[in-house]
This record gives structure tokens, C-alpha cells and sequence, in this order.
């Protein structure tokens, strides 16, 4: 018997869309992606469960591995190389996509088909059971994303699904599954839009709430940020001026001689 459709290949309510004005294609999503803001905020008492194991793994000198294929594995790069610039923090999140690199920018014909893609790609970097795996897929069926869980469970790996679909197996072979049910795509399909649309918000919530519980944020500030450009020294400064009640002159200064915002505080409230 053929598996059912993932809820997001179902057809959706929209109809004729190619009859719509550009402002009423505009209202209509905008209304779909209130449906996946929606979704994820019923799933807060998991995706918290989920930052708080990740957390005390990371503590200990776990990484976080992210697997996806397409946009799924698009965004799981995009996240994990957000880190290392926000809270100066390198080697702990690990973005692995179906097809390698290339296929950040280029669709890699079949990669997302290879059930034991996934799993060379996590033993290549030594993935163990101090580590967190997190799957990503809208459908949940991805034989990558799928085939790599399944080893990381057999592995003593702390695995977490990101999904749209609660019947897939992806949601049936982790620890903690985060489930967005997003229902149908506004383009019967396209997993870039609702479906993306919560798996950057899971994102967002799961990587920043590891890094706040790991120290590297300071009231709201962050404090381990890599000043990599002017704009970056100057919000650096601000940050120190703010924290300090000290003029942005001195508060550059502090910053330039210490080389972070953490060190530049710490420093002067050592020396004060």
C-alpha cells in the first residue's frame, strides 16, 4: 500500500493563483506564514527540551550536527554558520547538506535519496555520544536525513527531528521530535515556504537558547561576538559604553585593547 501524502504535498485551500493580484498573493502568505509562527510556538515545551539536553552536551564539548537535504539542508548551513560570528564560537554546530557544499547554491541529483549519505557524512566527522544530531525534513521521509537518525540512535546519539509531518519516520526515530504542522504549502510542494518558515524559527530558537545557556550571552548582549568589520566594532563599543556607563571613546579603547566585548567588561570591572 503507497504511504499516504506528507500533509505537505496535500493540496491547500489556494486555487488559481496565477488569478491573483501581486497584493493578494502577498496578504495570502503573509497569512500562511502566521500558520507557521502558529506551529512553532505550540511546540515551546519541546523545543526548550530540546535546548536544554543539546545544552548540557555542548557544555561538556558536544557539537550540534545539523542534516537536510535542499532547503532543509540549506537552512541547517545557514544556522550553524551564523554561530561562530554571533558568539564567537567555532566547531560546535556542524551543517551537513545531501550532495556536499556544492549543493548549497546547485540541487545535487539523488544525494537526498542515498540512506547512507548521512551516515558517512556524521562518522567523517567522528559524530559520538556526546554529540546532538539534529534531522531536518518538512516530509519527514528523507532517506539522508532518516538513514543518518537511525545510526546516530544506534550510536547512543542524542537525535532530534525537525518536521512537518507527524507520520513520517523521521518523527518516529528521534528523541525529541519537533513536529510543525504547517499543513499545506501555499504552492502544493514547495517545503521553502511554510515548512522553511518553521524549520528557521526551530532553528533560531534551538542555537540562540544553547548559546544563552552556555554563557556566551551577557543580559542581552553578545558578549563573544567576533568584531569582523567596522559596523560590529562600533555595536561592540555600544555594548561596552551601555554596560559600563563609560563614554564610547573609552568603551572603544577598552574594546581595542582587549580584543571582545566579554574581556573588555571583565577587565575593566577587575581594574575598577
Amino acid at each position: 500500500m503507497k504511504a499516504p501524502l506528507s500533509p505537505t504535498e496535500q493540496p491547500g485551500p489556494w486555487d488559481q493563483l496565477e488569478s491573483m493580484t501581486a497584493v493578494e498573493i502577498a496578504a495570502a502568505m503573509s497569512a500562511c506564514d502566521r500558520e507557521a509562527a502558529k506551529a512553532v510556538e505550540a511546540l515551546s515545551a519541546e523545543i526548550g527540551t530540546a535546548i536544554g539536553r543539546a545544552s548540557g552536551l555542548v557544555a561538556k564539548g558536544g557539537r550540534v550536527f545539523y542534516l537536510g537535504a535542499g532547503t532543509s539542508g540549506r537552512l541547517g548551513v545557514l544556522d550553524a554558520s551564523e554561530i561562530p560570528p554571533t558568539f564567537g564560537v567555532e566547531g560546535v554546530f556542524i551543517g551537513l547538506i545531501a550532495g556536499g557544499d556544492g549543493a548549497i547554491r546547485k540541487a545535487v541529483e539523488g544525494a537526498e535519496d542515498d540512506a547512507e549519505g548521512g551516515v558517512r557524512d556524521l562518522e567523517r566527522h567522528g559524530a559520538n555520544a556526546g554529540d546532538v544530531v539534529v534531522g531536518i525534513a518538512a516530509s519527514g521521509r528523507t532517506p539522508y536525513v532518516v538513514g543518518a537518525m537511525k545510526w546516530a540512535s544506534e550510536h547512543g546519539i542524542t537525535t532530534i527531528g525537525i518536521t512537518s509531518n507527524p507520520d513520517g519516520a523521521l518523527a518516529g526515530s528521534v528523541s525529541i521530535p519537533l513536529v510543525a504542522r504547517t499543513g499545506p504549502e501555499f504552492v502544493t510542494g514547495s517545503t521553502r515556504l511554510k515548512a522553511g518558515t518553521a524549520q528557521k524559527l526551530i532553528l533560531n530558537q534551538f542555537s540562540t537558547g544553547i548559546m544563552i545557556q552556555c554563557g556566551h550571552v551577557q543580559g542581552n548582549r553578545m558578549v563573544d561576538m567576533k568584531l569582523a568589520n567596522d559596523k560590529l566594532v562600533d555595536r561592540g563599543g555600544r555594548m561596552v559604553a551601555e554596560a559600563l556607563d563609560i563614554p564610547m571613546d573609552r568603551a572603544l579603547q577598552l574594546l581595542t585593547e582587549f580584543g571582545s566585548v566579554r574581556k573588555a567588561i571583565d577587565n575593566f570591572n577587575a581594574q575598577n
